[in-house]
């Protein structure tokens, strides 16, 4: 007997407020790298797509200019601050805390199953215990709230260079195991695979040169950070990581389409060491990462024709953004700093944009990034100037999801919905950027705290700073002296904020 077209319409409208979510998550693609944000010299075609069916943020940012506290802080709702959380080792142990609530530990009480695919870069194992990577290595996503998992455990600038399902390593031979350290003795066992050290055999890095500090073992010709081991039969073949991890993504949803899901998808392009497919080699002017571009590009194509195919387009939240702002060469002598600068009277090319800076820096092309919400069933297409961060979607999923969030779940997470979901043109009306010092957004206004040189490369101190970015977009001016008490207001709602142990409780 049929359930009647009542019951019809009351299975559709359950399904509506249970939206299948992706997070497609790229790495150090900047607000310029993208053709729907300005981009000239590298064709997205898939990502403006997404982009022109949904809702393209112009002030979005990440809570950070590098990786792991943006990635913690989405995951989180807490800033990266308040834990430390900065770029890891290679074998650090896992920051985020298995007792606070995580966004997939949200998902899974409202029903959802949950699965990360791709880059990690978030640790892995316990604090003060090495990590046996020939064993079950945890704790890891499983431990926060992922039902599946499919790594790339650290970088792809680091090691180890192998890839694993939910505890393990994948293909690893028993006869040939896996070591990982920050120092070469650590992984000098025998039995083991020892590969060449770049700092001492520079002619073993034959994919191309690397320097300050990627340069220890020597894998697939790269240089990398941190030493490793033993692992052989399981390490991954750069060029075809993207080919990999698109087809576990397909086959993640084919399995998993009947349900609500939630998948975050944190693709390793346009990181260093690019290693483009062949197929995609010579897609642009501007070198490996121009051509990473486009094959990241590709990514989200297939990614949007998986849901198309399992008819699961109109009702799925897709998420589009990246983790920071662009760098270019940074540590990896591909060329691509030259390429990108202007020569001959031409244009070059700028991953930022308009915006000064990007990633590890304070300014706004380390944080202000591609941001795309796409909701056919329920967003707009459009444009918004609303400012949105990505720390917040812990709590916006909170409310869309009508699961309460206790006092001391995601302290930073502020609900941003209506803003998500295009009712609401402005957004939040502050918030914190973070790189190795802090900055306050409060509207148009921007301060940032002075702070001392710092790592990488020797990077110049930062002088106590105030920007009106209506009038200046791009940073160039310091108004501090014509508008100090501004500035002092504005230093006195940070300190408040940071001191607070969680914005949220100052709403």
């Amino acid at each position: 007997m049929g359930i009647g077209l009542a019951g019809m319409l009351a299975v559709l409208a359950q399904a509506a407020d249970q939206p299948n979510v992706v997070i497609i998550y790229g790495d150090d693609v900047g607000y310029g790298d993208v053709g729907a944000y300005g981009s000239e010299k590298i064709p997205t075609p898939n990502i403006d797509r997404l982009a022109a069916q949904g809702l393209r943020f112009t002030d979005g940012h990440c809570s950070a200019a590098t990786c792991t506290p943006s990635r913690f802080s989405m995951l989180t709702g807490i800033h990266g601050f308040r834990h430390n959380a900065r770029v890891l080792p290679p074998n650090a142990p896992l920051i985020v805390p298995t007792d606070k609530l995580t966004l997939p530990k949200l998902f899974k009480k409202a029903g959802y199953q949950t699965a990360v695919i791709g880059k990690w870069h978030l640790g892995i194992g316990e604090k003060g215990t090495p990590v046996d990577w020939n064993g079950d290595v945890k704790p890891g996503p499983l431990e926060v709230g992922f039902d599946y998992s499919f790594l790339l455990p650290s970088t792809n600038d680091r090691v180890p260079c192998v890839l694993m399902r939910n505890h393990r390593v994948i293909g690893l031979d028993p006869k040939d195991p896996l070591y990982v350290g920050n120092k070469l003795k650590e992984v000098q066992k025998p039995g083991s695979t020892q590969y060449p050290d770049g700092r001492t055999n520079r002619e073993a890095m034959t994919f191309y040169p690397s320097t300050h500090g990627h340069d220890n073992s020597v894998i697939n010709g790269i240089g990398r950070i941190g030493y490793q081991s033993g692992g052989k039969s399981a390490l991954w073949d750069d060029a075809t990581l993207s080919d990999v991890f698109v087809e576990e993504m397909k086959s993640y949803i084919a399995d998993h389409k009947e349900k609500p899901f939630f998948l975050y998808f944190a693709s390793q392009d346009i990181h260093v060491p690019r290693v483009p497919h062949p197929r995609f080699r010579g897609a642009t002017k501007l070198g490996y990462r121009g051509d990473a571009m486009v094959q990241f590009d590709w990514t989200v194509g297939e990614i949007m024709k998986t849901l198309e195919q399992h008819g699961l387009t109109e009702n799925t939240i897709v998420v589009f953004s990246s983790d920071n702002g662009p760098v270019y060469d940074d540590g990896y002598e591909d060329g691509t700093t030259v390429l990108c600068s202007e020569e001959e009277g031409e244009k070059g090319h700028d991953g930022s944009g308009i915006w000064r800076g990007g990633k590890y820096q304070i300014y706004e092309g380390g944080t202000r990034v591609p941001f795309i919400v796409s909701w056919p069933a329920k967003i707009q297409p459009g444009t918004s100037d609303a400012l949105v961060n990505q720390i917040d979607l812990l709590a916006s999923f909170a409310d869309l999801l009508d699961q309460p969030l206790a006092k001391d779940d995601a302290a930073d997470s502020r609900g941003t919905l209506d803003a998500f979901l295009g009712k609401d043109e402005v957004g939040q009306e502050y918030m914190i950027e973070e790189s190795f010092g802090l900055a306050l957004r409060n509207g148009d206004w921007k301060y940032i705290e002075p702070s001392q040189p710092q790592w990488p490369n020797g990077r110049p101190a930062i002088e106590r700073s105030l920007y009106h970015l209506e009038k200046d977009p791009s940073e160039t001016t310091n108004v501090i002296a014509e508008y100090p008490e501004v500035a002092d207001e504005m230093e006195q709602q940070l300190k408040k904020m940071v001191e607070s142990g969680g914005i949220r409780s100052l709403k």
